[in-house]
Protein backbone atom coordinates (compact mmCIF):
# COMPACT_ATOMS: atom_id res chain seq x y z
CA UNK A 1 0.00 0.00 0.00
CA UNK A 2 2.43 2.38 0.82
CA UNK A 3 4.20 1.76 -2.19
CA UNK A 4 1.00 2.21 -4.11
CA UNK A 5 0.26 5.88 -1.95
CA UNK A 6 3.57 7.28 -2.90
CA UNK A 7 3.40 6.30 -6.77
CA UNK A 8 0.38 8.19 -7.18
CA UNK A 9 1.64 11.20 -5.64
CA UNK A 10 5.04 11.45 -7.51
CA UNK A 11 2.51 10.98 -10.46
CA UNK A 12 0.32 13.66 -9.54
CA UNK A 13 3.11 15.54 -8.91
CA UNK A 14 4.74 14.96 -12.05
CA UNK A 15 1.53 15.20 -14.44
CA UNK A 16 0.75 18.82 -12.76
CA UNK A 17 4.10 19.97 -13.79
CA UNK A 18 4.40 18.62 -17.29
CA UNK A 19 0.53 17.57 -18.15
CA UNK A 20 2.11 16.41 -21.59
CA UNK A 21 4.29 13.69 -20.45
CA UNK A 22 2.45 10.54 -20.12
CA UNK A 23 3.31 9.03 -16.57
CA UNK A 24 3.18 5.18 -16.20
CA UNK A 25 3.40 3.37 -13.31
CA UNK A 26 4.91 -0.19 -13.39
CA UNK A 27 5.07 -1.01 -17.19
CA UNK A 28 6.77 -3.65 -16.00
CA UNK A 29 7.07 -6.05 -13.01
CA UNK A 30 8.38 -3.87 -10.48
CA UNK A 31 11.43 -5.11 -8.58
CA UNK A 32 10.35 -6.29 -4.69
CA UNK A 33 10.89 -3.50 -2.03
CA UNK A 34 12.20 -0.89 -4.54
CA UNK A 35 10.48 2.13 -5.45
CA UNK A 36 12.65 4.11 -8.82
CA UNK A 37 11.12 6.62 -11.09
CA UNK A 38 13.17 6.45 -14.52
CA UNK A 39 12.45 9.17 -17.93
CA UNK A 40 12.45 7.26 -20.92
CA UNK A 41 12.90 9.91 -23.31
CA UNK A 42 11.59 9.88 -27.37
CA UNK A 43 15.02 8.13 -28.62
CA UNK A 44 15.06 5.05 -25.92
CA UNK A 45 17.05 5.92 -23.33
CA UNK A 46 16.47 6.18 -20.15
CA UNK A 47 17.22 8.70 -17.21
CA UNK A 48 17.04 7.41 -13.48
CA UNK A 49 15.03 10.31 -11.91
CA UNK A 50 15.10 9.06 -8.17
CA UNK A 51 15.93 5.04 -6.23
CA UNK A 52 15.45 4.40 -2.98
CA UNK A 53 17.63 1.41 -3.49
CA UNK A 54 20.36 1.26 -0.85
CA UNK A 55 18.32 3.96 0.82
CA UNK A 56 16.98 3.18 4.57
CA UNK A 57 16.67 2.30 7.27
CA UNK A 58 14.32 3.75 8.08
CA UNK A 59 12.36 2.90 5.47
CA UNK A 60 10.31 6.60 5.41
CA UNK A 61 13.70 7.25 3.04
CA UNK A 62 12.79 4.64 0.11
CA UNK A 63 10.16 7.24 -0.94
CA UNK A 64 11.24 10.36 -2.44
CA UNK A 65 9.43 13.54 -2.19
CA UNK A 66 7.28 14.12 -5.20
CA UNK A 67 8.72 17.78 -5.21
CA UNK A 68 12.42 16.42 -5.82
CA UNK A 69 11.22 14.00 -8.77
CA UNK A 70 9.90 16.94 -10.40
CA UNK A 71 13.01 18.80 -10.02
CA UNK A 72 15.26 16.13 -11.34
CA UNK A 73 12.82 15.95 -14.42
CA UNK A 74 12.78 19.48 -14.78
CA UNK A 75 16.93 19.13 -15.30
CA UNK A 76 16.80 15.98 -17.20
CA UNK A 77 14.63 17.68 -19.73
CA UNK A 78 16.78 21.16 -20.10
Amino acid sequence: RVFGRNAAAVSTALRGAMAHLPVDINPRTPRRNSFEVSLVKEDGSTVELWSGIGKGPPRKLKFPQPETVVEALKSSLA
